[in-house]
């Protein structure tokens, strides 16, 4: 391997990608070389063409054999240092953020973002190949759409460990979390991911210093995350609308959302206040209002029940203030809310119970904020929460149900990649269904074998496809009736009285 030549090469590549300017190359030669631990120059034609490269995976993965050849890092230590020369690489966050901002002002927040998510694309940190690899379909669920994934590089999370985190004692190590500002540039360890690659744009919501970055894991069309700069809890009060209406007024092109701010109805990470966005349009986006109220406060708003999953508030008007006020009014309503019949309380002593999934989008000058009732409350029956993913659901996903599994993207655990595929092999005859085998805990299908036991009792498939066909339409199944236990009032007599019952809390009558 030669590390003139491919420092040549990465300096190709950032020229072509990374905006190096032509009056910073020697420099910047220099520095790779001092890396490379080369003392002069490549002096031929490197014969690399990095135009035609669109993202850098070969690229990194020439640089991590070569480090690890010459002695420059440990295997375990390859993907810190091609991180720390890409990240060497890439414009400093001054000049991200100069140029964000410029493209804002002169072309609108679309270039802004496009040029943005192009950069952390080419820099590598949003994982562009991982991603590819994931598994993904639709389900077509009556008027409702599921988008379900099996997410190859994100592993399995449980409530216990999500709460345990909360609770963990803050400031003791740097960065203090994932999210912190203060992971830009960070180096990483064994146990803390490489973030010199990291770029984020600074932000003012609600009057507080935030700042937007894409998520490595993108699990939809450009995925930011929009982040606190203060280390601050999750939390959502009469101050989150006006936070999430400052962001779609300057990225209309994008929705943004909160996940609740309690454990097992919240997201993975609760202890630094952030949100999530971007460009996709969510299946709960499709979703329409089944049944309208009026509002003797707020004549100007179209308020209704969405026709969705769980339980939620829909409000639509061009008077933001108009729209912050009825969702302020929501979510302190909501937190104080008991209705027994429902099996929700709002506290249990000092500890609350309840809170909200709020969604904020724009449609021209028309804003649209959705408001997911949640409760984290448990049960003798139900240990996980008894708004959480029932036992029955649980071999599908165990993790709690945030802020976009609630929309109707499923984020489902790697695992299932495998043992899916091995129970389609039982179901078409190509593997023995052996129930005292999967009776063992440790067998790998274990968590399956109620599943596979009802396959097998409807028969055999026919072929490799029609099990595959089948195991999917169970998943499908499943996806959608994890969210329906995440609804605080059913779709029955019941559950309808008890959603009447809040809205009229709020001071709405049906039209």
């Amino acid at each position: 391997m030669d590390g003139k030549l491919l420092a040549e090469k990465l300096l190709a590549y950032a020229a072509a990608h990374l905006y190096l300017r032509e009056e910073d190359r020697d420099y910047t030669r220099n520095l790779l070389l001092s890396l490379l631990g080369e003392r002069a120059a490549y002096t031929g034609d490197p014969g690399y063409d990095a135009s035609a490269e669109s993202v850098p995976d070969a690229l990194m993965q020439e640089l991590g054999d070569f480090a690890v050849a010459k002695g420059l890092c440990s295997e375990e230590g390859r993907e810190r240092f091609c991180v720390s020369v890409f990240g060497m690489l890439t414009p400093l966050p001054s000049a991200v953020g100069d140029t964000f901002w410029r493209l804002r002002r002169e072309q609108g927040a679309v270039a802004a973002c496009d040029w943005f998510y192009g950069l952390c694309v080419k820099n590598g940190y949003i994982q562009k190949t991982a991603i590819a690899r994931n598994i993904k379909w639709e389900y077509e669920d009556g008027t409702n759409r599921l988008e379900i994934t099996i997410n190859l590089s994100k592993p399995e999370k449980n409530n216990k460990d999500i709460a345990k985190a909360l609770k963990a004692p803050q400031g003791e190590k740097y960065p203090a979390c994932l999210l912190c500002k203060e992971n830009e540039g960070y180096e990483g360890t064994a146990t803390h991911p490489a973030r010199r690659n990291l770029r984020t744009v600074k932000l003012t919501l609600g009057g507080e210093r935030w700042f937007m970055q894409y998520s490595p894991y993108a699990y939809y069309d450009e995925h930011c995350i929009v982040i606190n700069e203060r280390h601050v809890p999750m939390n959502v009060d009469t101050r989150t609308p006006v936070k999430l209406l400052d962001f779609v007024d300057a990225f209309p092109n994008y929705f943004v959302g909160s996940n609740a701010s309690l454990p097992i109805v919240g997201g993975s990470i609760l202890s630094h206040e952030h949100y999530q966005g971007g460009l996709h349009p969510m299946p709960m986006h499709g979703a329409k209002i089944g049944k309208e109220f009026r509002s003797a406060r707020h004549k100007g708003l179209r308020i209704g029940i969405l026709d969705w999953y769980n339980s939620t508030v829909q409000c639509e008007g061009e008077d933001r203030a108009e729209v912050a006020a009825f969702a302020a009014e929501v979510i302190e309503t909501w937190k104080k809310f008991d209705c027994p019949a429902c099996d929700i309380l709002s506290h249990t002593a000092d500890t609350p119970h309840n809170a909200v999934t709020p969604i904020c989008r724009k449609r021209g000058d028309t804003y649209i904020f959705s408001m997911i009732l949640r409760n984290n409350r448990t049960s003798e029956q139900y240990p996980d929460g008894i708004f959480h993913v029932h036992p029955e659901y649980m071999n599908i996903k165990s993790e709690g149900i945030g802020l976009i599994e609630a929309m109707g993207l499923f984020i489902l655990p790697p695992r299932l990649k495998r043992q899916l595929s091995a129970v389609e092999d039982i179901l078409c005859g190509k593997a023995p269904y052996d129930p005292a085998a999967l009776a063992d805990p440790a067998h790998d299908l274990h968590v399956h074998a109620g599943m596979i036991e009802k396959l097998v009792r409807e028969g055999l498939a026919p072929s490799p496809a029609a099990a595959a066909e089948r195991v999917r339409g169970y998943v499908n199944r499943v996806c959608a009736g994890i969210l329906g236990n995440t609804a605080v009032f059913k779709n029955d007599d019941n559950g309808r009285k008890g959603f009447a019952t809040f809205l009229a809390a709020l001071g709405l009558e049906e039209k």
